[in-house]
């Protein structure tokens, strides 16, 4: 995933740029950049990995030498952004969180057209290249994001910092979102609205989906008007927004304590604690002891002083030491009990593992795991949702298999949660995991959790049912 931040101001904006760009350092863990803009210097910008440190470590002594009253900031698990072009409509910038599924065809077309890509992500072509090569297409801004949305298939909101202003275009189905700020000198653009409050930014407007604004200081024109569908990604609230950010005027946290009062509904187990794995199964832990009477307890503390974040090391026998490291298990609260466990979901299943091997290894004598939301039966074709590179990474992929004895399973029946096909894959799990029972949130309550119509929401993982 990623997440960006972009701000035009009547006064210097650096510092709102870097912070607000810093409360986006959940959503990203390779590489950030910044760019901004001044009468006097032009575009500046400046680009870091974060593999081996902090965004602000990072980025402090660069913007020491920025000026501007108009900028854009990006955290990002994949390419190197913002982008800087020269174009027939002048110079400007871009940052997108995005997905090109079809970015190989997309590619080709313009070699083509014997174009050429200067900037590279991974070995391959750099994606935001890409978009603010297609943006170029058009007689003007408008036009070429109507470029965009109709050329990618996948997922695609930017931010564009021009000589005259700030643009934000949310993704034509509103997969990801772009929420509109203001104060009393400037207006600001972010993907969390976390990034508002501390900078003296109140919520002003949601985007729809495909809508797209031009921002200044002093207000903003809509260029576009939204899309009346949207597909909205489900596991916003679920697992990647941070826990004061709302989307579509939903706040996460209230909605994870409804996921957690939901599973709740089911429970017949006689526990000594709830406990959410940390971070993000914590306020579903909260609203299922809420709703069950069960004591909330923290049988694991998260070390984070040297470690904050799972993902950072790039190899991936690196980041499972360093996830086990960060968590750090209580024998005086495991020793001889008997714990209900929140976690948001079950991707490859290889951390849960180690933590649940660590609860045994203290004396714990049950361990009952409830998941937020429903199985991941099919994998994300819209986000960059997962770092694993197979299909069959996914543990419910990998149990179905398992169950039938083949690759190349319909996950059809195993995504029903009434199907007896389902129950043998939860069980498959169970056992896989070393738990002493294993329960998924059930589709419609987690779309009754998160308050909006079925419709309206991207549910792909759970049912394959999305679009591009």
């Amino acid at each position: 995933m990623s997440g960006f931040f972009g701000t035009i101001s009547k006064e210097d904006c650096i510092a709102d740029v870097f912070y607000g760009t810093d409360y986006h350092s959940h959503l990203g863990t390779k590489r950030a950049g910044l760019a901004y803009f001044s009468k006097e210097k032009g575009f500046q910008r400046t680009i870091h990995s974060l593999e081996d440190g902090y965004f602000r470590n990072k980025f402090e002594n660069d913007i020491a030498d920025f000026d501007g009253n108009s900028g854009i900031g990006v955290i990002s698990d994949t390419e190197s952004q913002p982008i800087i072009v020269t174009s027939h409509m002048g110079r400007f910038a871009v940052a997108s969180v995005s997905k090109i599924v079809n970015i190989d065809e997309l590619e080709e077309r313009f070699i083509k057209q014997h174009r050429t890509f200067s900037e590279t992500s991974q070995g391959s072509i750099n994606p935001s290249e890409l978009i603010a090569m297609l943006i170029a297409e058009g007689d003007d801004f408008l036009s070429g994001i109507e470029n965009v949305y109709n050329s990618v298939k996948g997922s695609c909101s930017m931010l564009i910092l021009t000589e005259d202003g700030l643009i934000a275009a949310r993704d034509k189905l509103g997969r990801t979102p772009i929420i509109l700020g203001k104060r009393d000198n400037a207006h600001a653009a972010s993907f969390e609205t976390c990034a508002f409050s501390n900078l003296g930014y109140e919520i002003e407007k949601y985007l729809g989906p495909g809508e797209v604004i031009k921002i200044q200081a002093d207000g903003y024109e809509q260029l576009r008007k939204p899309n009346e569908k949207m597909q909205v990604c489900s596991f916003l609230w679920v697992y990647y927004g941070y826990p004061p950010s709302f989307y579509e005027g939903i706040n996460v946290d209230e909605c994870r304590y409804r996921c957690g009062a939901a599973l709740s509904k089911s429970n017949n187990i006689k526990a000594d604690f709830v406990a959410g794995i940390p971070d993000s199964g914590v306020g579903h832990a909260m609203g299922y002891s809420n709703a069950t009477g069960i004591p909330l307890k923290r049988p694991y503390s998260k070390y984070t002083p040297t470690w904050p974040r799972s993902f950072m090391p790039q190899n991936q026998k690196t980041r499972d030491l360093v996830a086990k490291m960060k968590l750090l298990p209580n024998k005086a609260l495991i020793e001889n009990g008997r714990g209900i466990f929140l976690d948001d979901s079950i991707v490859r299943g290889t951390q849960l593992k180690d933590n649940v091997q660590d609860l045994h290894k203290a004396g714990i004598k049950e361990v009952h795991v409830r998941i937020a939301c429903p199985p991941l039966t099919f994998p994300c074709q819209f986000l960059n949702f997962s770092s694993s590179r197979s299909n069959m990474d996914l543990a419910t992929i990998k149990a179905a298999c398992k169950l039938e004895g083949k690759e190349d399973v319909d996950m059809t029946e195993y995504s029903d949660c009434n199907s007896e096909k389902y129950k043998a894959m939860v069980e498959e799990i169970r056992k896989t995991l070393d738990l002493t029972s294993l329960e998924f949130q059930k589709l419609d309550d987690l779309v009754e959790a998160i308050g909006l119509p079925k419709e309206k929401l991207c549910t792909h993982c759970w049912d394959g049912s999305s679009y591009f």
